[in-house]
């Protein structure tokens, strides 16, 4: 396992001097099975392909900054739909844990993944949660798979009130796909903790759709959502002007708050079953109104 883990490694370490579009068709070929084409990208992973190489306002890499994000968002909607920050860090060390409440939510602001829910404070591993935020913290999110917008993101800590939901047991992520400001599908992921990731597709009228992407779809009824249709308006005002972005949702004891911008859904490397809605969804991606390289 070692020894696995040392190629891993360095593997990870020559991939970074690659160009971005050698490593995302070599990772495109190897993930999806077949090859990239950018000059005619007709499949909604290709096409999130070909807008991490050509897409690249400014802008988006405050939209996918966890901090900066929020403050756009409450401008434009309100802040009553912002889960309420505790704190911003420059450095683990500058939390001091005695000011916050049994349990919050620390996370990097620049990153996926790099994350701790803290529901009792009293049995925190802090030298557990410090090693994973540091590590985190040295990384830079957009040579994994070259999504641009994480490429400038500077790397904090924030610290948000936890939620929960005591109606539903668990936070129900709600996705909203917007197509340049237009919202044409919904997903949500649930069961996390349960027997495995469940993510399950709607339309816009709460009807299930009948494929699935790379998750299982999940059997249980899940109930939609009493804001949803505030959801699908909110986001298709803070996605206008995008070719394509996933504006994410939490519906939390009745009350709607805004989660995150998302511009690569599995970052392009999720197949569909059956195969034909990744050309079906692809459709929905114009790319002609993409002015390339603009900033």
């Amino acid at each position: 396992m070692k020894n696995i883990s040392m190629i891993k490694k360095a593997l990870l370490s020559r991939m970074i001097f690659l160009s971005d579009e050698v490593l995302i068709k070599k990772m495109f070929k190897v993930r999806m099975g077949y090859s990239l084409n950018l000059d005619n990208p007709k499949t909604f992973n290709e096409k999130l392909q070909w807008l991490k190489l050509n897409d690249r306002k400014d802008y988006y890499t405050n939209l996918v900054d966890k901090y900066e994000a929020k403050k756009h968002v409450a401008k434009l909607i309100g802040k009553e739909y912002i889960i309420p920050t505790l704190g911003i860090y420059d450095n683990f060390n500058d939390i001091d844990f005695t000011k916050l409440p049994d349990q919050f939510v620390i996370k990097c602001t620049h990153d996926s993944g790099g994350l701790a829910v803290i529901k009792d404070k009293k049995k925190m591993d802090i030298k557990k949660v410090k090693k994973k935020i540091n590590k985190s913290l040295k990384r830079n999110f957009y040579y994994n798979y070259r999504e641009w917008p994480y490429k400038n993101v500077k790397p904090r800590i924030i610290v948000e009130q936890y939620m929960e939901d005591c109606d539903a047991g668990e936070l129900v992520d709600y996705k909203i796909m917007c197509f340049n400001g237009k919202a044409k599908m919904i997903f949500t992921c649930t069961e996390r903790f349960g027997d495995g990731l469940k993510v399950t597709f709607f339309d816009l009228d709460w009807n299930k759709l009948p494929f699935t992407r790379h998750y299982p779809t999940s059997n249980k009824i899940i109930k939609k959502p009493k804001n949803l249709n505030k959801m699908i308006r909110f986001s298709e005002e803070l996605s206008s002007g995008i070719p394509f972005v996933r504006m994410d949702w939490y519906e939390i004891n009745g009350k709607l708050y805004f989660g995150e911008y998302t511009f690569f859904p599995g970052s392009g490397y999720e197949e569909f079953d059956p195969q034909s809605w990744d050309k079906k969804i692809g459709d929905w991606i114009n790319l002609s109104i993409v002015e390339k390289g603009a900033k």
